[in-house]
């Protein structure tokens, strides 16, 4: 049937999600409009029931509330699971044999933005998917029915799974920075079933992320997880995202460990037990991540950056692991194949505890390589792609070899470059590695080159 028309504005329909600015191009009616879209959709192919789920922003609820609105129009069942973590929606959605969910969320997004992540039918729901959604709002275009809502508590059996396997090896202490964001109820809860000490920051639920921002990939967010950390003389630190579905991990002498070491250290388990199983990681992540797959007798596959894309192709090459450099670990090994952070945490607490050695000594093991992080600079949704066509089109121009799986991935004798268009933020997003310093300072003057053809500033970082 027809209904009100609506329109998204486009920018908020993003290939991995739906996200914007609260009040200015997000409102209560586009949640609404999204659950009678979304919800058709569902119904039309068959589906009946959609787990809803929260973060801890100060939008969350009204947004929420405004969602199931529109899907209960649709007729659907929603079975809302209330604060807590994204994956602990997804959790909900495989144990109760739910057809879709839906989560509100703006993850790592700075307090004034939201959004929402969606599966339906066993799969991530993203790009062309999203899409399809704004034209059908925009038709009209929706079914009606009366649905109902239900309150599922499902924290405690989240909690139960996380730690289900667990083998405890010596005792750690481990420091856990929830940053104000949704995981804090499940931390605290987690840590009273893992053995040795844990100490717990920022646990309080709160929407205006009063100690730091809850993104894991920004050194100073890490600040207070270091600092608590050398005060107490800790093994391990975790720091989460908003929504919990990445990871940030601290060594024993305060050393940050990006996305793809962890991976790195995560690989050496699975590959033990599962030789020669694929292993995915990101066009992000380091050269050292492919060779050491390679090294333990694992496949390397490197793929497109964004947790929809990345789950999908987990699922497509029936791989055990696979994650990327802003910290989104997904397991399929003894686990659902979604990104959790939380998981990923227990997973390296019981590495570390089964062996003799330090984690600093443990990742210090690794080649080291000269590197950046991941430099984000900001660029409006409507030019970062049009900066990453220019570079491949300069690049080809001069018969240059590159990676465009993701964005434009450079490599040269000294190392590799990357310049890619962030699918969840307005930025640029730049890495660089080497294997000297000098040649760090070339990959930088590359990038910083081609970035200037191409008409943007040239940030700092690159100097």
């Amino acid at each position: 049937m027809t209904g009100q028309a609506h329109r998204f504005d486009p920018a908020i329909l993003r290939d991995y999600d739906i996200r914007g600015v609260v009040g200015r191009n997000l409102r209560i009616a586009d949640a609404v409009a999204l659950g009678m879209a979304f919800g058709s959709t569902l119904v039309e192919k068959g589906g009946r029931n959609v787990v809803v789920g929260r973060d801890g922003r100060l939008s969350s609820p009204d947004l929420a509330e405004a969602l199931l609105d529109g899907l209960t129009a649709t007729g659907l069942d929603v079975w809302r699971i209330g604060c807590g973590p994204t994956p602990m929606l997804h959790f909900a959605v495989a144990e109760l044999g739910a057809d879709a969910g839906i989560m509100v969320t703006a993850s790592h997004n700075p307090a004034n933005h939201n959004g929402f992540k969606m599966t339906m039918l066993g799969r991530p729901f993203f790009g062309p998917d999203i899409r399809a959604l704004g034209r059908r709002a925009e038709a009209g275009n929706f079914v009606s029915g009366e649905g109902s809502v239900e309150k599922y508590d499902v924290a405690e059996a989240y909690v139960a799974r996380l730690l289900q396997g667990f083998r405890p090896g010596r005792p750690l202490h481990a420091v856990w920075d929830c940053g104000s964001g949704a995981t804090g109820p499940t931390v605290k809860a987690l840590v009273q079933g893992l053995p040795g000490r844990h100490t717990v920051l920022f646990d309080d639920v709160d929407g205006a992320f009063p100690h730091h921002h809850p993104d894991p990939t920004v050194p100073e967010n890490l600040a207070h997880l270091i600092a608590a950390m050398q005060q107490t003389g800790a093994d391990i630190g975790f720091a989460f995202d908003g929504d919990g579905d990445r990871l940030g991990v601290v060594d024993d002498q305060g050393e940050i460990l990006w996305g793809d070491r962890i991976l790195a250290l995560l690989a050496a388990d699975v590959l033990a037990r599962l030789p020669g199983a694929t292993i995915l990681g990101d066009v992000k992540a380091s050269r050292i991540l492919f060779d050491e797959i390679r090294r333990l007798g694992g496949n390397p596959v490197m793929t497109r950056s964004g947790h929809s894309v990345i789950r999908t192709r987990l699922a497509q090459l029936g791989a055990p692991l696979a994650g990327e450099m802003s910290g989104h670990i997904f397991f399929a090994d003894g686990y659902y194949g979604y990104d959790d952070g939380l998981y990923a945490a227990v997973r390296l607490l019981e590495g570390l505890g089964a062996r003799k050695d330090s984690l600093s000594q443990w990742h210090g093991a690794l080649p080291r390589l000269w590197n950046t992080p991941e430099l984000r600079i900001h660029c409006d949704d409507e030019a970062k792609f049009t900066v990453v066509d220019a570079v491949a089109e300069a690049l080809a121009a001069e018969g240059v070899a590159f990676n465009d799986i993701d964005g434009v991935r450079v490599d040269e004798d000294f190392g590799w470059w990357l310049v890619r268009a962030s699918n969840t933020q307005a930025e640029l997003v730049i890495r660089c590695e080497a294997t000297t310093l000098e040649g760090l300072g070339e990959a930088k003057a590359r990038v910083a080159a081609r970035l200037a053809a191409a008409g943007m500033a040239v940030p700092e970082a690159l100097r």
